[in-house]
């Protein structure tokens, strides 16, 4: 009987090629993921280790994570005298340490990079980092930068470069290298100029050190020198040998990288689950054509078990040969990820490949289970078919058109009311969180076995509505007609596999969309200008000079300016100080909003205020907050308490409250600018960045500028979603492929009959076309409109006050891309039927 299995495999190996095709791509992006996964951790390892591997010692400040954060604190550092401490250590042969503070980076057009001053870094004697470019600095004209801040800029070595000191005075620097400071994400996001020792403290005006490292005295083992550091830095440092420094920050950075790595597996999963299906509709196929062989087998001694075992060895051999080229293909789009996307996650892109036992394993273990599991229903319909049954019956597909009734439309009904109450749950619940997430994926699957249950019935339906139209376009798109309807079942199973690809992609497509629009509404909302201006966010009390404020006032370029005054003051709430605000040039409810949970913006005056939910508690309108003033404990009745996120944070009073009660506050905080009415976008950047020309650590932000950026992160993310949803897509145009060819080799007489009756072979290979595109259209509209449907859930279940947006181009998008799938599923099969021999067809059975 193996020899026999054998033998059907070779000469079926045509037939097998996109199920292997199907196995190997599921089995890629499994075993893809997980050596991306370890090649990019071992990136981070080697990256810190590297770093900090070479010191037997790394001490830096202590810091309470209990204590509450407060934004006027300074950096904890280390004593000055430490360092020295340190050296004169028996166990210690060599050390050096590293200052830290605030150095603001000028870009070219002479602003401060960033809203958040650049760290100035000073670098002593033995540093753990070093240059990836150039040299690091050596005299007190010269810098390095953060390969973060020269991307930013377009600074390179030897430009020269305008940095402010502690006191806002300008120097000019010359760049004489570019350092990679790792995966620290302040550094990542802030920036770093490097200076030497001397030169930093002048710079920044820190004093001690934000680390020290120590290397070991000949013969002395690190953990000796760990314990001795620590005898001299005492409680104020926390001390680890370097290798467990360095291992800890590249597991902080590894952290970060294992939601991408979950992500990535379930697109995995997405694509071994499409090609499951592919695989269960070819075997079903298979076996259904070679009734008549396994009947003859049955007649000359084969039990049923026997037959059952050949149709899984088949699959056995299959699913390994196609496992073991999936995971070597897997090795190669791991490298290729780590290759372009190390780099921008952080990782030593020099680190070599990664190849443990476990993607091996996990990929050669999917890739068999998926095609055993799949072929378990059909190798067991193999063994219901009496011998004699199928030796009088042609080889035609009859096992696969059965079922098709009553008993669908219940199962498939009844899933369908499951789904939509677990819907109605996820939507409706706003105390869920991350559960209504969970929910609303259940409901999609409850709701996609419906899809499966009715889809025989549902292709015959479509097919039977649309078979008008097509018969009177000709008779190529009539016989499609009819052999869809005459095999839904067969026809339903191969449409399955698009359904899911494009259930996703559209799915995530409306998340996308619905997402830039209410992002957009909330920006618009808190930002509700053209222009924020802000004072230096790292200066609790900084304000925005005079003259700039007077200057956006007085520019014809500008419209509304209004200026926010604020303070922060001593509150009972759990939520720390309270901010208190007020608003010149501005009407609340007008040109300020925010969404009200009791009373109204409108109804703030004199001895009311407006406080959001956050700060309000279990007060409500008409209630009154005390307010701590400059004058005393003072009693204003809420007018309003609003919803937090909007742009009034905290408590907001009138003008002439706030200058009442905090008198010494005269200084402008920030500032929304509006451009006047008939001034070009251009004339209004102008006037801004002309009003705080000499002030370079105010902050500028645009709204438009703000949209653009997020818009490009959710493009950028979108666009990488649905590159690796389009494997799936890819999967199911073989597994539609390989439909439309085992449909070819089934109506092999069939075809021959209607060549002899005079259909030419242009009009057979459209009819093969049409029936194609047919099929990818339900599928691709059946996996639109659950896309959309659960595209909305997600997105309320996950942001309850989401506006729902329609892609409509990014569908029509979709809908093309079917259409374009169908034709390319038919070309071969229906190159192989027109080409075929009429009267060897005729006579072959």
């Amino acid at each position: 009987m193996l020899r026999t299995t054998l033998a059907g495999l070779r000469m079926h190996k045509a037939r097998l090629v996109t199920t292997a095709l199907a196995i190997a791509l599921g089995v890629m992006f499994v075993s893809g993921t997980l050596v991306f996964s370890d090649t990019l951790k071992a990136g981070f390892s080697t990256k810190m280790m590297g770093s900090a591997d070479d010191f037997a010692a790394v001490a830096v400040p202590a810091v309470d994570e209990d204590a509450p954060a407060a934004p006027e604190a300074p950096l904890p550092s280390l004593p000055a005298d430490t360092l020295e401490q340190v050296r004169d250590l028996p166990e210690v042969a060599a050390a050096g340490g590293m200052t830290r503070g605030d150095a603001p980076l000028l870009d070219k057009d002479g602003r401060s990079v960033g809203t958040m001053p650049t760290v100035g870094m000073g670098l002593g004697e033995g540093t753990r980092f070093q240059p990836e470019e150039g040299a690091l600095p050596e005299g007190a004209g010269e810098v390095a930068l953060a390969t973060t801040s020269a991307e930013a800029t377009g600074y390179g070595v030897g430009d020269t470069v305008t940095v402010l000191d502690s006191e806002g005075e300008r120097h000019e620097f010359t760049v004489s290298g570019l350092v990679d400071f790792g995966v620290d994400g302040e550094l990542a996001y802030r920036g770093v100029v490097a200076f030497d020792e001397d030169t930093a403290r002048q710079m920044t005006g820190a004093e001690g050190y934000s680390e020290i490292d120590a290397t070991a005295a000949e013969g002395v083992s690190d953990a000796a020198v760990v314990s001795a550091v620590e005898g001299v830095a005492g409680s104020d440092a926390d001390v680890e040998t370097g290798a467990d420094y360095g291992a800890q920050l590249a597991q902080n950075a590894g952290a970060d990288t294992q939601v991408l790595t979950v992500g990535l597996m379930l697109f995995a999963l997405i694509s071994v689950f499409v090609a499951a299906i592919v695989i269960y509709n070819t075997f079903a196929i298979l076996v259904a054509q070679r009734q008549r062989e396994m009947a003859l087998l049955r007649c000359v001694g084969s039990a049923r078990g026997q037959v059952f075992r050949s149709v899984l060895t088949e699959a056995l051999v299959v699913g390994l040969l196609a496992s073991a080229v999936g995971v070597a293909a897997g090795m190669a789009a791991g490298w290729a990820g780590f290759a372009f996307g190390g780099e921008a996650l952080g990782a030593d892109t020099s680190q070599s490949l990664v190849v443990g036992p476990l993607p091996v394993a996990v990929g050669m273990t999917v890739g068999t289970v998926m095609a055993l599991g799949a072929a378990l229903l059909p190798a067991w319909r193999a063994t219901r078919v009496p011998p004699l049954a199928a030796l009088r019956t042609s080889a035609t597909a009859q096992g696969l058109e059965k079922g098709i009734g009553w008993t669908r439309i219940v199962i498939g009904a009844v899933l369908f009311l499951i789904s939509g109450g677990i819907v109605f749950v996820a939507t409706n619940s706003s105390s869920l969180g991350t559960t209504g997430m969970v929910l609303t994926t259940v409901a999609g699957l409850v709701c996609f076995v419906g899809v499966v249950v009715l889809s025989p019935l549902l292709v015959r339906a479509v097919v039977a509505a649309v078979s008008p139209l097509m018969r009177r376009i000709g008779v190529a798109s009539m016989l499609a007609a009819d052999n869809s309807r005459r095999s839904p079942k067969r026809a339903a199973t191969a449409m399955i596999a698009l359904t899911v690809g494009a259930t996703l992609i559209t799915g995530y497509a409306v998340v996308n969309a619905s997402l830039k629009t209410t992002m957009d509404e909330m920006l618009a909302e808190q930002f509700p200008a053209d222009y924020l201006v802000s004072a230096p966010m790292d200066e609790p009390d900084a304000v925005i000079p005079q003259s700039s404020v007077d200057a956006l006032k007085e520019s014809d370029a500008t419209g509304t300016v209004i200026e926010q005054r604020q303070t922060y003051i001593a509150s009972d709430e759990a939520t720390g100080d309270l901010p208190v605000s007020t608003y010149i040039g501005g009407t609340l409810g007008d040109d300020l909003k925010n969404d009200a949970v009791s009373g109204s913006l409108a109804d703030v005056g004199p001895g009311k205020v407006a406080v959001s939910e956050g700060y309000a508690g279990d007060r409500e309108a008409g209630d009154m907050l005390a307010l701590a003033t400059e004058d005393g404990e003072k009693d204003y009745e809420i007018a309003a308490v609003l919803q937090d996120g909007g742009v009034l944070w905290g408590a907001t009073l009138t003008p002439r409250d706030f200058e009442k009660a905090f008198p010494s506050v005269d200084g402008t905080s920030d500032m929304l600018v509006n451009g006047a009415d008939g001034a070009s976008a251009q004339q209004v950047r102008d006037a801004v960045y002309e009003a705080v020309a000499d002030a370079p650590t105010v902050g500028v932000d645009s709204m438009a500028e703000m949209k653009a950026q997020f818009d490009d992160v959710l493009n950028i993310a979108f666009l990488a979603i649905a590159a690796m949803l389009g494997l799936a897509i890819i999967i199911a145009v073989f597994g539609i492929a390989n439909t439309m060819a085992l449909s070819v080799l089934e109506r092999t007489r069939e075809s021959a009959m209607l060549r002899a009756l005079g259909l030419a072979r242009g009009q057979l290979r459209r009819m093969l076309s049409i029936e194609a595109v047919v099929l990818c259209l339900i599928g691709a509209g059946v996996g639109i409109v659950l896309g959309v449907v659960f595209g909305w859930a997600a997105g309320v279940a996950a942001m309850p006050g989401m506006v729902f947006t329609l892609p409509v181009a990014q569908i029509a998008v979709f809908i093309g891309v079917a259409v374009a799938a169908g034709l390319l599923a038919s070309v071969l099969p229906g190159r192989k039927a027109a080409g075929q021999s009429i009267t060897g067809a005729l006579a072959s059975e």
